[in-house]
């Protein structure tokens, strides 16, 4: 094998995986949005039309599916224009190295424990509260448009901004890290139609945030004083303080800490077995 023939290899693959990459996200948002969801099948049935106009020599159909299909993508681009926004800024907000995955296991237990204490005393007292920790795709477009703290991540100081008197009470706090980077933060709705009608405007809003991006979005019901998790576009609600607790500390867990837990845990497997 040439060199010639290695780089064009390596070309083809690269062009592949780029192909894979865009239908990847395509597909990614495909299922969280409901208009999305329609226009697909309509766009299905508009090439099912054509090829039945096609097998059964529909002169007229098949012309005024020519046009459809001509103009079509033009057409797409106008209305899914607010979706390929979203995808391009999920894109730009995505960073090599999330904040949380640098910080070391004490200090991610302490941010864990310091939202759970804070999540039990506003749960107890029916005080609603939207808490947003970024991962990987980047929070700061919503952090200019807030309230700046930059403060290190406390229980009270969770509950004292939420406290009803606060003006920061309506909005959301955003956590980088171990930092709470800002609150009273706004962030957009979900319009899917499959949410509750009696969710309130934190849990569309948690789950508005979760569907643009990888962030995890807590929630404590004002109302009822129950609790939620938003994350990928799906809300877990009414969930206990130790379901919170677990599953906070399984995804903020770096993916490489895993790996190399797993083979620590492979390596002394084998020490035992050995002996």
């Amino acid at each position: 094998m040439t060199f010639d023939s290695i780089v064009n290899l390596f070309t083809k693959l690269i062009d592949v995986l780029l192909v894979w990459l865009v239908l990847y996200y395509i597909l990614k948002n495909l299922r969280k949005n409901v208009k999305m969801i329609l226009i697909f099948k309509g766009i299905l049935i508009l090439l099912a039309l054509k090829i039945a106009s096609d097998l059964f020599d529909l002169v007229t159909v098949g012309y005024l599916l020519d046009y459809v299909i001509t103009w079509g993508p033009l057409a797409l681009i106008v209305i899914f224009q607010p979706e390929i926004r979203n995808v391009l800024e999920y894109l730009g907000r995505s960073q090599l190295l999330g904040r949380h995955k640098i910080l070391t296991v004490d200090e991610r237990e302490k941010v864990v424990y310091e939202i759970v204490g804070a999540m039990e005393v506003l749960k107890k007292e029916r005080i609603g509260a939207l808490i947003i920790i970024e991962r990987d795709n980047s929070l700061t477009d919503y952090i200019t448009r807030s309230k700046k703290i930059y403060a290190d991540i406390s229980a009270d100081l969770l509950i004292s901004i939420f406290f009803p008197n606060n003006p920061l009470h309506d909005g959301g706090v955003i956590i980088q890290g171990d930092k709470i980077s800002s609150a009273g933060a706004v962030f957009p709705t979900s319009d899917n139609l499959k949410i509750s009608k009696r969710l309130g405007t934190r849990h569309r809003a948690a789950l508005g945030i979760s569907e643009t991006g990888d962030c995890i979005a807590l929630v404590v019901s004002e109302e009822t004083g129950r609790l939620s998790i938003a994350m990928n576009g799906e809300l877990s609600y009414n969930l206990t303080l130790d379901e919170v607790k677990m599953t906070l500390l399984e995804e903020l867990r770096p993916k490489k800490s895993i790996l190399i837990d797993d083979e620590e845990e492979d390596d002394s497997e084998k020490v035992i077995e050995n002996n």
